[in-house]
């Protein structure tokens, strides 16, 4: 088993949890969760049972502590997560609806995620051949951005499986709107993408075939296209495939994509080859399985960390769903490629 890590933010999701009357006013009240895509994706392998190590930064504050606390008590490592001097720990303020959908508002201006420098890589980074995970959070700005280009190429370099979550945030970027053409730079650079279906048609922005032939003709190897509770789509060369996840009731989708994306990284860091395997359609068909039941599992639950789920209840919701457990235990086993 190879280990996973994920580059990028790790913040401070504080999660509204009703309000309270006092004095003539209606004070809404939060939670603070840790979280951050990347740190979720990090978690959701560690508690699967795989090897997850996080790289990124955070302030040297009290927030900075939680996160790390918080990382260390689900078994990542953090020997890569640096603390800035003076930035502050990014921090969200999640609003939920009333089927668990969320909206966020950012503080995150120089925070100390964004302040990470390329500079601060080193030989560690690509021990073991990580499998290497990111998302769109770090390419807001240009000096972010910049580093997080670097980073990529390093990767791929060191002959890693490069793994990228789209994750849009829309109002994390000037003016409000992402960059299409520079997300869609590192779509083509990474060997396994995930998107949600929205972010999908945006990428493509309303040409869905040709978008798809063009991840497929660079070095994408596999594109993942998620919709809630709907069917999953995913495409690799020759083929698309569908899998219809379980249904289950939402409470908080804050980290229903990590949990999916995490329990795809897992499986695939046990495999010799994982590049290979995103080609493979038994294979993907059964981690793409497994991975609804991990995001399933996390959108029935608060918060990010806690909710991301063990891989006894991820197993046992695959064996209930109906899909192919035997199949699972011999991906593990090395008995499937």
């Amino acid at each position: 088993m190879r280990p996973v890590l994920c580059f990028g933010e790790a913040l401070i999701d504080f999660l509204h949890q009703d309000v309270i009357e006092q004095d003539k006013l209606t004070l809404p009240a939060f939670r603070q969760y840790p979280g951050g895509a990347p740190a979720n994706a990090a978690v959701a392998v560690a508690k699967l049972g795989g090897s997850a190590k996080f790289a990124g930064q955070v302030g040297n504050d009290a927030f900075g502590d939680f996160l790390q606390t918080a990382l260390t008590q689900y078994g990542v490592n953090t020997e890569l997560l640096v603390r800035h001097p003076s930035a502050k720990t990014a921090l969200a303020f999640v609003m939920l609806d009333d089927t668990g959908d969320r909206s966020f508002s950012f503080y995150r201006d120089n925070s100390a995620d964004v302040l990470f420098s390329s500079q601060q890589v080193d030989a560690r980074w690509f021990v073991d051949s990580p499998v290497f995970h990111f998302c769109s959070n770090t390419l807001t700005t240009a000096d972010i951005a910049s580093c997080t280009r670097e980073i990529v190429a390093q990767a791929a370099d060191q002959q890693c499986l490069v793994s990228f979550d789209v994750n849009l945030r829309h109002n994390l970027w000037e003016g409000g709107q992402a960059n299409r053409a520079l997300v869609n730079e590192l779509v083509f650079q990474s060997h396994l993408v995930k998107l949600s279906k929205d972010e999908f048609d945006y990428l493509s922005d309303g040409q869905a075939e040709s978008f798809i032939a063009q991840c497929l003709a660079q070095h994408c190897e596999l594109l993942v296209v998620t919709d809630g509770e709907g069917q999953i789509e995913y495409y690799y060369q020759g083929h698309h495939g569908q899998v219809i996840p379980p249904k289950i009731k939402a409470v908080d989708t804050t980290a229903g994509g990590d949990g999916f994306i995490g329990g795809m990284l897992f499986l695939l860091s046990h495999l010799a080859d994982p590049i290979k395997a995103l080609s493979n359609r038994q294979t993907i068909s059964e981690v793409i399985a497994f991975a609804s039941c991990c995001g399933a599992i996390a959108v029935s639950r608060p918060g990010a960390f806690p909710a991301l789920p063990t891989f006894q209840a991820a197993s046992d919701l695959h064996t209930q769903t109906g899909f192919n457990s035997d199949a699972i235990r011999q991906l593990l086993q090395g008995k499937l490629l």
